[in-house]
C-alpha cells in the first residue's frame, strides 16, 4: 500500500514537472517571436532612413555646379572621356545637340583672257563669272590670284522634344565678304552670312537656297560654283514649308534692270508680292529628278529726279526647271539640270539682267534658257574626276537693250580631286570659256585652277 502510494506521487511530480517544463518552453518562444518581430522594425526603420538620405544626395548633386574633369590620369582602356560635363547651349531645349562643322579651303589660279583684262577687284578673279568674262577688247592678260576665303564655318543647333516635334536653326559664314585689308600685308577679308534660318517641323524661316534651286544636282567643282554659266544660284530670306516630297516657299524679291540703250543694270526690290517657288522632287536608288517651278512679279518705282520722270510698272515673270542626278553604277553619274523663263537674277550670279526699260520707260521681262550636263567618275576610293559643260542664252529685245549685253556665255570644265586622307582634297581643275554679246563681240577665258581643302 505504502508502496502504491509512493509510486502514484512520483507519477504526479514527474506530471507536474514536464508541465512546468513546456510552459517555459512555450514562454521561450512567445520571447523569441517578439524579439526577432522588434528586429524587422528596426530594419525597415533603417532601409528607410537609407532611402531618404540616397533621395536627398541626388536632388543636392543635381542642383550642384558640375565638377571639373579629372585630370589624374588617362581613362582606362575602352573608356571615352567627354569633351565637356556641361552642355554648349545652357539656354536650350532638354536633349539639344550643337553641330559644329565647315572647311579651310585655298585657291590658286592662273587666268588668262583673249579679249582685255579683269580689274583689280573684279570678283571673276575669285571665281568664274561669266558676265564679267571681257570681250571685244585688244590683246591678252594673264593674272595669277591665290587665297583662303571661301573657307567656311558652320554651326547647327537641333532638338526632338518629348513629342516628337522638331526644331532647330544653322548658321554659315564664309570670308568672301568687303575687303578689311589689302594684298599688300593682311589679306584681310570680311565675314558674311551664308546662312541663318531656323525650323519647326515642316517650317523653315530664314535665308538658305531658293526652292528653285536643287543643290543635290551640282557637280563637285574646284571653282566655287562650277557649270555657272547654266546653274540657278541664289540664297535669299524666306518661308518654305515641306511636307514629303514637295516643297512650297515665299522669297525676297528683286528686279535687275538695265536702263533704256543699255549700260550697268540697277536692283530694284520695289513691291508687296513674294517670290513663289516650288518643288517636286522624285527619289530612289536610282538617283533623283526634280520639277521647279517660279513665279516672279518684276517692278519698278522710282520717283521723279530733276529731269527724269517718275517711272513707276511691273510685268509678270514665270520660269521653269527640271534636274536631278543619274546614278550610273558605283563609280558614274550624271547630274543635269535645264532652266527657262524670267530667269536672269537666278542664273549664275546674274549672268544678265531680269528686265530692261523701253521707249515709254515700261518694263520689258528678258526671258532665256540655261542649263548644264555634267559626268562624275570615281577611279578610286581616294581619286575622282568631274567633266562639265554649261550654257546660257537670252532672249534680249535689243532696241532698248543695245547691243552690249550678254547674248549668251558657256564653258566646258575638267577636274581630278584627290583625297590623300579622310577630309583632306587637293585637286586641279582647268575650265575654258566663252561670253558672246549682242553685238557679235565674243571673249574667251581660260583657267587652270588648284586648291587645298581640309572638311571638319
Amino acid at each position: 500500500m505504502a508502496i502504491t502510494q509512493r509510486c502514484s506521487l512520483r507519477r504526479t511530480v514527474l506530471a507536474a514537472a514536464l508541465l512546468l517544463s513546456l510552459g517555459g518552453v512555450a514562454q521561450a518562444d512567445s520571447r523569441s517571436e517578439a524579439a526577432l518581430e522588434a528586429r524587422i522594425a528596426q530594419l525597415e526603420q533603417q532601409l528607410a532612413e537609407l532611402k531618404s538620405a540616397v533621395e536627398a544626395q541626388k536632388k543636392a548633386t543635381a542642383a550642384a555646379p558640375a565638377a571639373a574633369p579629372a585630370t589624374a590620369g588617362p581613362a582606362a582602356a575602352g573608356v571615352k572621356l567627354p569633351i565637356q560635363t556641361t552642355t554648349l547651349t545652357p539656354g536650350a531645349n532638354p536633349g539639344t545637340t550643337v553641330k559644329i562643322g565647315g572647311f579651310i579651303k585655298t585657291d590658286f589660279m592662273l587666268t588668262r583672257t583673249d579679249s582685255g583684262q579683269f580689274a583689280d577687284s573684279a570678283t571673276a578673279r575669285d571665281l568664274y563669272l561669266p558676265s564679267q568674262t571681257p570681250v571685244g577688247g585688244r590683246g591678252s592678260s594673264t593674272d595669277y590670284d591665290a587665297g583662303a576665303k571661301f573657307s567656311r564655318l558652320g554651326i547647327g543647333i537641333d532638338t526632338v522634344t518629348e513629342n516628337n516635334d522638331k526644331l532647330g536653326a544653322f548658321v554659315e559664314w564664309d570670308f568672301f565678304g568687303g575687303s578689311l585689308g589689302n594684298e599688300n600685308s593682311t589679306n584681310t577679308y570680311g565675314l558674311t552670312v551664308r546662312h541663318a534660318y531656323a525650323y519647326w517641323n515642316k517650317w523653315l524661316a530664314g535665308q538658305t537656297w531658293s526652292t528653285f534651286m536643287d543643290t543635290a544636282a551640282l557637280p563637285e567643282a574646284v571653282d566655287f560654283i562650277g557649270p555657272t554659266d547654266g546653274v540657278i544660284f541664289v540664297r535669299q530670306p524666306q518661308i518654305r514649308y515641306t511636307t514629303g516630297n514637295f516643297q512650297i516657299s515665299l522669297e525676297d524679291p528683286q528686279t535687275t534692270i538695265i536702263p533704256r540703250g543699255g549700260g550697268a543694270a540697277a536692283s530694284s526690290d520695289r513691291g508687296a508680292v513674294p517670290d513663289l517657288a516650288a518643288r517636286y522632287t522624285w527619289k530612289g536608288s536610282w538617283g533623283h529628278f526634280g520639277v521647279a517651278g517660279l513665279l516672279r512679279d518684276l517692278r519698278v518705282d522710282r520717283p521723279a529726279a530733276g529731269t527724269t520722270p517718275a517711272i513707276k510698272d511691273s510685268q509678270f515673270g514665270g520660269a521653269i526647271s527640271v534636274g536631278g542626278k543619274w546614278n550610273l553604277g558605283e563609280s558614274n553619274d550624271i547630274r543635269y539640270q535645264l532652266t527657262g523663263g524670267s530667269i536672269s537674277r537666278y542664273i549664275g550670279l546674274g549672268v544678265t539682267s531680269d528686265s530692261v526699260l523701253d521707249s515709254a520707260n515700261d518694263l520689258e521681262a528678258i526671258d532665256g534658257w540655261a542649263g548644264y550636263l555634267a559626268w562624275r567618275h570615281v577611279f578610286t576610293k581616294q581619286l575622282r574626276s568631274n567633266l562639265m559643260y554649261a550654257r546660257s542664252e537670252y532672249d534680249n529685245p535689243v532696241a532698248y537693250t543695245g547691243t552690249g549685253v550678254t547674248k549668251n556665255s558657256q564653258s566646258f570644265r575638267l577636274n581630278f580631286i584627290y583625297s590623300p586622307l579622310p577630309k583632306l582634297d587637293v585637286g586641279v581643275e582647268y575650265m575654258v570659256g566663252r561670253r558672246e554679246i549682242e553685238s557679235g563681240a565674243k571673249g574667251d577665258i581660260d583657267r587652270l585652277q588648284f586648291m587645298a581643302k581640309y572638311s571638319f
